[in-house]
């Protein structure tokens, strides 16, 4: 009967396409109901007690300062510091929509955003240099999901509260990954631009490279206070986010002078929002986990592959198909809430290091934000720049396999996720 409420149940309310908060509720109250003999009040208790968490405090923090800086110009001003640094290249154009949305992402943390965003910004001049719409669309939708592994990212603090693990290593150990991934693409680009004979260089001029970063200092110092902040030892990854909160209205606000006071509570109006739908989650999934721990499930599937005697290469490997196939379906938020207590037995009873685990896990879901055929991103892209599917689906494969090759190294190259915490801590 266990089986049945924590397996069939949420299959069939996925498929009928119920919220996965929904499903995670569902599933949980009837197995309460029907087959634990404890009160139905332990629903509630569980769903409050997910949500006392300081490592969470930082999710509406992060996301505030991202969507205030997504409001003002300081993504434009990124864009000229990168096309200025790069635009004696052949490829400038592309090279400097990668380099965008990394330095973006260690601000917001927020993929779809990124790709809003910074799409708004680099379509139109690819478009006027003659790259394809196929190229266009994919590199669009592709590269925003770097900001979900580079620092400060919102999967990760809950990666870190659904493990018990430490925000700051986790941090610092997706740093090297995250720059991995946008060096990789970097060198695609270029080597596309090449082949395809687009020139969109221009010459260099280091008077327009010093203006260029005169105009967007302020924009870069978001992520200097937020790293810097807390392996500096001076604030905790939630004060960091706090402390971006109030830089990011400052700057916008008094030193760009973009936004006025109505468009801030705007901001704050769109994180009250964005925020409970991501509690409302980790709630509902936190009554799931406590349910699959009760009923000793993680023991057992440790028990049932230790019988296999499998390596901790070949554990990863079926992992990381695992999560594939999860995040062509089902958001990260969602995936690393259900399948973190599950897996984290296993994980630990291998030998491989949980830090390293929720790297390789986020570079999966990162990669399923822009997997078809449901990832997040392709519809931001559909929805707001008007591309036919068939379009952004071609343009994606490319892109895929780098991602694909850049988990390979991820996965069966810990240093690149552990140098940084083994050299800070």
């Amino acid at each position: 009967m266990t089986a049945v409420t924590l397996a069939f149940v949420p299959v069939v309310l996925l498929l009928a396409g119920v919220p996965i908060f929904l499903v995670l509720l569902t599933a949980s109250a009837v197995t309460v109901l029907f087959v634990m003999n404890v009160p139905i009040a332990v629903l509630h208790q569980t769903m409050f007690g997910a949500l006392d968490s300081f490592a969470l405090l930082s999710v509406p923090f992060f996301i505030f300062a991202g969507e205030l800086m997504g409001r003002g110009s300081v993504a434009a001003r990124i864009v000229d510091i990168m096309r200025a640094s790069t635009g004696h290249l052949k490829g400038s154009l592309p090279l400097a929509t990668v380099g965008t949305s990394a330095v973006f992402g260690a601000m917001s943390g927020a993929s779809a955003a990124t790709v809003a965003t910074v799409g708004q910004l680099m379509l139109p001049p690819l478009k006027e240099r003659g790259y394809p719409d196929d190229f266009r669309a994919g590199l669009i939708t592709a590269v925003g999901a770097i900001d979900i592994i580079i620092p400060p990212s919102v999967p990760l603090i809950i990666y870190a509260a659904a493990a018990s693990e430490s925000v700051p290593k986790l941090y610092a150990a997706g740093v090297v990954p995250g720059l991995l991934i946008a060096a990789i693409l970097a060198v695609y680009v270029l080597w596309y631009a090449r082949r395809r004979n687009i020139s969109d260089g221009q010459s260099f001029s280091l008077r327009f490279l010093l203006a260029s970063f005169r105009r967007g200092l302020w924009a870069l110092g978001a992520p200097v206070i937020i790293l810097g902040g807390i392996y500096g030892g001076f604030v905790s990854p939630t004060e960091s986010a706090a402390l971006a909160c109030v830089y990011a209205a400052f700057v916008t606000r008094f030193i760009y002078r973009e936004l006025s006071w109505v468009d801030i509570i705007d901001c704050a109006t769109r994180t009250v929002t964005l925020t409970a739908q991501i509690l409302l989650i980790v709630a509902c999934a936190n009554v799931f986990g406590w349910i699959l721990t009760v009923h000793q499930i993680p023991l057992a599937l440790v028990e049932l592959v230790q019988g296999w005697q499998l390596s901790p290469w070949t554990i990863l490997l079926v992992l990381n198909i695992v999560f594939l196939v999860v995040g062509c379906f089902i958001d990260p938020l969602s995936a690393i809430l259900v399948l973190t207590p599950l897996l984290m037995p296993l994980v630990k009873a291998a030998g491989i290091d949980p830090v390293h685990f929720g790297i390789v896990i986020t570079t999966n879901l990162a990669i399923g934000m822009f997997h078809p055929p449901f990832g997040l991103n392709i519809f931001v892209t559909q929805s707001l720049f008007k591309f036919p599917l068939q379009v952004i689906y071609k343009g994606i494969v490319p892109f895929l396999y780098l991602y694909l090759l850049a988990l390979a190294l991820i996965t069966y190259v810990p240093w690149l996720s552990m140098a940084l915490v083994r050299l800070i801590y």
